[in-house]
Order: C-alpha cells, then sequence, then structure tokens
C-alpha cells in the first residue's frame, strides 16, 4: 500500500510543479511589473525629493545673496528680481514688500502686496497673509473707514490671521480716541483660546495703560452688542 501511496504523492507533486510553473509563465510578468513599478516609484520619489531640495536651497541662496546687498534700492530690486516657483514666489513677493518697506517706501510695499494678495495661482494663506501685512504698511495712508473694514473682514471666525486683526482694530479704535472699545477688544484678545501669551500678555499691557481691566465679555452676548454696550 505505501507504494500506491507513494507514488500518487509524487504524481500529485508534479502536478502541482507544472501548475505553479504554468501560472508563472502567464501572470509572472504582472508580478515582475508591480516589483518594477515599486522600485521606479521610490526611485522617482527620491529624485523629486532632491530637486525640491535643490530648488529651495538655489533659492534660498538667491534670496539671502540679494538681502545682504549694500545699496538699498539695488537690494529692493535684487530681491524683487529673484525667480521663484510656486509657493516660493508669495515668499520672495513678500519679502520684497519688507525691504520696500524698510526703506520708506510704503506705497511701493502696497501695491506689491496689493499684487500677491489678488493672484489666484498664490496659495490662499499666502493671499491672506499679504492682505494682513498691506494693512500694516498702509496704517497712516489708508481711508480709516475703509482700513477699519478690511480688518473686520479679516476677523470673522474661522480667519487665519483673526487675532491679529482684532489687536490692529482695537489699536485703531484707541487712534480713534474710543478706548472703551478698544477695552472691549482687547478682552476678546485676552479671553480667545487660540491667542498666544504673547498676544494675551499686549492685551493685559494695553489695557492697563489705558487705566482699565478686561472684565470678561458674557458668552451669550454678540461682539457688537458687546461694544455698543461699552461705547
Amino acid at each position: 500500500m505505501s507504494n500506491p501511496e507513494s507514488f500518487i504523492a509524487e504524481v500529485t507533486e508534479e502536478v502541482r510543479r507544472d501548475q505553479l510553473y504554468a501560472y508563472l509563465r502567464r501572470y509572472g510578468w504582472i508580478a515582475l511589473a508591480v516589483v518594477l513599478l515599486l522600485v521606479g516609484g521610490a526611485a522617482w520619489n527620491e529624485w523629486r525629493k532632491a530637486r525640491d531640495a535643490a530648488q529651495a536651497q538655489a533659492l534660498g541662496d538667491a534670496l539671502l545673496s540679494a538681502l545682504e546687498t549694500t545699496d538699498e534700492a539695488a537690494r529692493v530690486a535684487a530681491v524683487a528680481g529673484v525667480a521663484s516657483p510656486g509657493k516660493a514666489a508669495a515668499v520672495a513677493r513678500l519679502l520684497a514688500a519688507s525691504e520696500q518697506s524698510r526703506v520708506g517706501d510704503a506705497a511701493g510695499a502696497a501695491e506689491t502686496l496689493a499684487a500677491l494678495a489678488a493672484d489666484p495661482a498664490v496659495p490662499q494663506i499666502y493671499r491672506d497673509l499679504a492682505t494682513f501685512k498691506g494693512l500694516m504698511v498702509q496704517t497712516d495712508t489708508m481711508d480709516p473707514a475703509a482700513r477699519r473694514a478690511a480688518l473686520d473682514a479679516m476677523a470673522v471666525p474661522g480667519a487665519p490671521f483673526r487675532l491679529l486683526a482684532l489687536e490692529q482694530i482695537a489699536l485703531a479704535d484707541l487712534a480713534a480716541g474710543d478706548s472703551a472699545a478698544a477695552l472691549v477688544g482687547l478682552a476678546r484678545i485676552a479671553e480667545d483660546a487660540e491667542a498666544t501669551a504673547a498676544m494675551r500678555d499686549r492685551a493685559q499691557t494695553l489695557a492697563i495703560a489705558l487705566g482699565g481691566t478686561l472684565a470678561p465679555i458674557a458668552a451669550d452676548v454678540p461682539a457688537t452688542e458687546a461694544e455698543a454696550g461699552a461705547q
């Protein structure tokens, strides 16, 4: 009985081996293609990372070289002339506006920032930052009502620079002589869960300088009603 069973087992094993080879001949190319795809994908990903790193380094070197220019006018032109692709273009334009503002060209900085804020190819976060910085450089030149309206639009819940806009609104109220409204705005900043320690410290310091305290704002009272009551 053992010999027939051994013979059957050998035949069965041979059949399985033949089937395996048949499967390999028929479908082996799929496994090979998968391996090549994985290896090729990993190689392409590493190449892309190396390319992006090289581009970022080249851009950083170009910006640093431009910023090291001693002549102010030449430095502004050098920063503005740095060629940069994608998101880096927004950073380069923000730096250019900063340099323009630093040398006293507030109008030029505002124009650069306005163009950046209106560029649909730039990610929204950079456009919002350009809008805010544009309002900052035009503190003394922009119509107060228009500037206040723009700040109010940036202070809505969920806006990325909401707390910074609230700070500027409080300062605008203070400049207009409305200390009560400024204190209400400062209290909103101090009580906001997203406010940083530095923001809270600034709010507290300014409130003390105004001779007031940051009393809690009722949770069920809208900000506009609280401001109206303070006035």
